[in-house]
């Protein structure tokens, strides 16, 4: 019952409505300035900002200092999220993240290291079959900063980005439209076409979205089957860990001083419908063997309790 976790703390609508539009705010606004302000005290900013280049404003304010305070817009409005979820809503940490009585980082540990290591074996596999693709990128005291910037701020940043789309969209449109399934739709499109401004986009063309959308469908469902965020946390987090630490390249959205750098001729193929329609499914079966997932169509379809409803079910797991 993790949509049902709103009803802990102030449900009503308004407050999802001003919640929402004020993370989106702070976030795209409020959350840039300082990266913004970098920019301007910095030749050639201005002009690199109004081009819209990621790789031109990367270059203006190096790799690392760029990630840095483009990561930090996330970690703001992170934070915005929780001040919103604790004021507005007087709803605890704990229950924006799981239905359990307190969070299960064994989850979010299994997850990330699970993913982590399929990611490595994915990335070094690529890089042995095509080596021709690569170029070798360490450089000992750029990578040294990108690691600390990375292990620092990109758990906040993929944080960021599942409790605003899994965590408070979704628990706010289910308890608005009382079903599961709008919720898990909404948020998955609209997490995917958050990404149609990225770099690899407009090198690849739209057809990477079905990656996007793909991936936001995954962490949509093992967050509703999983009743909480646990297991969608650990997995956004190695995978843009991996991504910024061990390949970059020029039209991708991180551009790091990572291990290689990919030097190839990005084509879109088939290969994009491989983590959506082989791995992703692979992944939901070992999950759903490993913390005995059942009701499959309730829990992505079925309706949302009321609160009353939700009440009466808690006060009899109480006796």
């Amino acid at each position: 019952m993790y949509i049902e976790q709103a009803y802990k703390g102030l449900s009503d609508s308004w407050r999802y409505i001003i919640g929402i539009f004020g993370v989106l705010i702070v976030w795209q606004v409020l959350a840039a300035i300082p990266l913004l302000a970098a920019l301007v005290l910095n030749d050639g900013g201005m002009s690199a900002m109004m081009s819209g280049d990621v790789g031109a404003m990367s270059d203006v304010l190096g790799s690392n200092t760029f990630l840095f305070f483009m990561l930090l817009t996330f970690v703001i409005a992170l934070i915005s999220i929780f001040v919103f979820a604790k004021f507005l809503h007087k709803q605890s940490l704990t229950a924006l993240t799981t239905a359990r009585v307190k969070v299960d980082w064994k989850r979010v540990s299994f997850s990330f290291f699970l993913w982590a290591l399929i990611s490595v074996i994915f990335i070094f596999l690529d890089i042995y079959l095509s080596p021709e693709d690569y170029e070798f990128n360490f450089n000992l005291v750029p990578f040294l900063t990108l690691a600390v910037v990375a292990i620092l701020m990109i758990p906040l940043q993929t944080s960021m980005e599942e409790y605003f789309m899994r965590g408070y969209m979704m628990q706010g449109l289910g308890v608005m439209t009382r079903n599961r399934w709008f919720p898990l739709v909404f948020t998955s499109l609209l997490f995917g076409l958050l990404h149609i401004f990225n770099p690899e986009v407009q090198k690849l063309g739209y057809g990477i979205l079905i990656f996007y959308i793909g991936t936001g469908f995954f962490l949509g469902i093992i967050t509703l089957m999983d009743d909480g965020l646990e297991l969608a946390l650990g997995f956004h987090a190695a995978n843009n860990l991996t991504a910024a630490l061990l390949v970059t390249a020029d039209w991708t959205a991180f551009q790091t001083d990572s291990l290689y750098r990919d030097i190839s001729d990005p084509v879109l193929g088939w290969d994009v419908l491989v983590p959506v329609l082989v791995v992703f499914p692979i992944l939901l079966y070992l999950f759903s063997k490993k913390y005995g997932w059942t009701n499959w169509k309730e829990k992505l379809t079925g309706k949302v309790l009321s609160e009353e409803e939700f009440l009466t079910t808690q006060k009899e797991e109480v006796v």
